[in-house]
């Protein structure tokens, strides 16, 4: 069983080098994915856990992902770093 670490803002895993965001020097960063993180930023720094998790959904469902793992990322959601440095 292969462990992976999860992007800490949307939950996707992080199972290899190229799905991970990057610092300003160009290094790989462990906690964020590409789409969320970039050059030490948050590529959507407004957005909020609600609009994140509907944007999880949707991209999920897309992906045709069946509803009880939609539903266990969009659960997930909250207990992620990003979401608990925020308050």
């Amino acid at each position: 069983m292969n462990i992976y670490s999860y992007c800490q803002s949307c939950g996707m895993p992080l199972n290899n080098e190229d799905v991970k965001g990057t610092e300003r020097n160009g290094l790989k960063n462990d906690d964020y994915c590409k789409y969320c993180y970039e050059n030490n930023d948050f590529k959507n720094p407004e957005i909020n856990l609600e609009e994140m998790q509907l944007k999880v959904k949707n991209k999920m469902e897309k992906m045709n992902q069946p509803s009880y793992l939609i539903q266990k990322a969009i659960n997930i959601l909250p207990t992620l770093k990003r979401w608990n440095n925020k308050h």
